[in-house]
């Protein structure tokens, strides 16, 4: 038998079985293992936690600080009289972040509802493997107020401008306007981007997983709204030129058109209208012809428009006077191979009836007395061939040839308009020669708070007032524009009617136009006014363009407060005298 007494005299740990010996080196060895790695541990924790925090807290803002962009207000325009032109208005555009915006078949639906896109398009832009997507831009506040309260993770919102423009097509081609990105894009917006673009600010906020703002750090940079930009345009003015224009276009069928009004004190450009044109606060459909700003970016033969530039550079070189008789007779001229032929056969006419009459014959015979130098020295000396350096983007210079090219038959031609290429505010520009006294200031779309840039001259005083007398007789009985005449006030302008180029040969379309100035006596208005391939039986400009020029330019005399000057007005049928230098 087992001695169990023996056995309890024997504690369980003492058991020689289970009694483990092992190295006293070992268990020290241990021990410094577990104490040097609690060492790491600490001088980690302080090294990161003391001396080197910066990559912690950059990992950790990373994840939950954003710097928000506070939008800019873009600056307004306006007119000469300060009436609103363009204007941002505040709106909300929704965002999301794809990675965290979970959302329910019926979220879904919900805020595609207030978006008002399909539902499929939303669950896409959901479904992006993009950090961010917008989902919807420049939204009404009060849509973005009803996104914001169905509190969906994932989705945000921010404050930006949208443009607005009062004026709607009436100014479109003169103001422009932006993309969805507040930028400008046509017109004044584009021209005066610069200017007009405010700077934006930022914030910094913490933000959860969820995407929502928990704590608003601070303003790191405060936004800085663009500059407001006040233009020459006159409102009323310009909507006597859009309403006339569009007027003609409907009366006479016609393809497009344009108006000019320039005040010639200043160079101010009071009105620009275009047809067709359309609304810049619905731009969804929109054809090029309709954005095409046609005065600035369009050029077109300009036609007897430019017979008084050829007239005034003989006179200014002595080889005519104002009653030089030139025959006209039988109504053609050859020369070399070419025919050149007047509407209406005429004899024999002073130089002041061939402008009065519009004679093709007698523009050339003049024509003939120059130098093809002499009449390039003479175009280039208005413009023609130059950018208005207006400012407009699309803006163009024309098309004259070198004059060391040019064959008789082409100074012929160009003595009446053909063979040279113009834009309506170029020819607009040109003819404030004629209205002050033979010299011409640069041109301005913006309000000039301070006297008018030099001057240049390109005629004398003398030769100026001749031509403005001959412009005079134009527009009264036997002339080719009585249709411009305006009641209480003398008016002098210059009809032109050219054949269009189609593939390099003339077609049996026309371009329309007439350019005139006011009053007479002392001008201070210029009306430019272009019609492009009129319909019906009426194509000439004195009976297309020149009623639109009268209209324009009555209701602009009487806008401005300027003095009748028909108490001097010469009797019907007697033609002026040519003036006399002033002393």
């Amino acid at each position: 038998m087992m001695n169990f007494k023996g056995a309890r005299a024997h504690k369980f740990a003492e058991s020689p079985v289970l009694k483990l010996r092992l190295p006293a080196w070992r268990s020290r060895l241990m021990a410094l293992l577990i104490l040097s790695c609690f060492a790491v541990l600490i001088g980690r924790s302080f090294y990161l936690q003391v001396l080197n925090n910066d990559f912690l807290q950059e990992k950790g803002e990373s994840r939950y600080q954003r710097d928000l962009e506070i939008s800019a207000s873009r600056g307004r325009i306006a007119d000469r009289n300060g009436d609103v032109l363009a204007i941002s208005t505040p709106m909300k555009s929704v965002w999301a972040i794809p990675a965290d915006a979970r959302l329910t078949p019926d979220q879904i639906k919900q805020l595609a509802s207030l978006l008002e896109i399909g539902v499929k398009e939303l669950s896409q832009k959901l479904a992006s493997d993009k950090s961010f997507v917008f989902l919807r831009r420049q939204l009404p506040p009060e849509v973005g107020d009803r996104v914001a309260a169905l509190k969906l993770p994932g989705i945000g919102q921010d404050k930006e401008y949208r443009r607005y423009y009062p004026s709607g097509e009436m100014t479109a081609h003169m103001v422009g306007f932006t993309g969805v990105d507040d930028k400008g894009l046509e017109g004044v917006e584009l021209a005066f981007q610069s200017q007009l673009l405010g700077h934006s600010g930022s914030r910094s906020v913490i933000k959860d997983r969820r995407g929502q703002i928990v704590e608003d750090v601070g303003s790191i940079k405060p936004p800085q709204d663009g500059k407001d930009i006040h233009l020459a345009l006159d409102s009323k003015i310009q909507y006597l030129a859009y309403s006339h224009l569009k007027q003609a276009m409907t009366d006479f069928k016609a393809k497009a058109g344009g108006a000019v009004v320039l005040d010639v004190r200043t160079g101010e450009v009071l009105a620009l209208a275009n047809w067709p044109t359309y609304n810049p606060n619905n731009r969804e459909r929109l054809s090029g012809a309709q954005l095409r700003n046609r005065a600035v970016t369009d050029t077109y033969e300009p036609g007897s428009t430019l017979k008084p530039f050829t007239v005034a550079q003989a006179l200014e070189s002595g080889k005519v006077r104002f009653d030089t008789v030139i025959n006209c007779a039988p109504g053609r001229l050859t020369i070399g191979s070419a025919t050149i032929s007047d509407a209406h056969p005429h004899g024999a006419l002073t130089v002041a009836q061939v402008i009065q009459k519009s004679s093709n014959v007698g523009a050339a015979k003049i024509a003939a007395m120059l130098s093809a130098k002499q009449m390039w020295d003479m175009f280039d000396a208005v413009g023609f061939g130059q950018v208005s350096r207006l400012g407009f983007p699309g803006e163009v210079s024309g098309r004259v040839r070198p004059w060391k090219t040019w064959r008789p038959i082409e100074q012929a031609t160009m003595s009446y308009g053909h063979g040279i290429s113009v834009s309506l505010m170029q020819l607009a520009r040109a003819y404030s020669v004629f209205a002050r006294d033979g010299d011409m200031i640069p041109l301005t779309l913006t309000k000039l708070e301070t006297t008018p840039l030099a001057s240049t001259r390109v005629f004398s005083a003398q030769t100026a007032r001749e031509v403005r007398a001959m412009l005079e007789m134009a527009v009264q009985p036997g002339g080719t524009a009585p249709k411009a005449q305006i009641p209480g006030y003398r008016v002098g302008g210059k009809t032109g009617t050219a054949y269009k180029l189609e593939g390099g040969q003339y077609a049996r379309k026309y371009v329309a136009s007439f350019v005139g100035l006011a009053p007479v006596s002392d001008p201070r208005l210029i009306v430019a006014v272009m019609i492009d391939e009129p319909g019906g039986a009426q194509h000439y400009g004195g009976d297309v363009a020149g009623p639109v020029f009268a209209g324009v330019m009555a209701g602009a005399l009487r806008t401005l407060g300027i003095a009748p000057d028909a108490a001097v007005q010469v009797a019907q049928g007697n033609a002026p005298k040519a003036p006399k230098e002033k002393l």
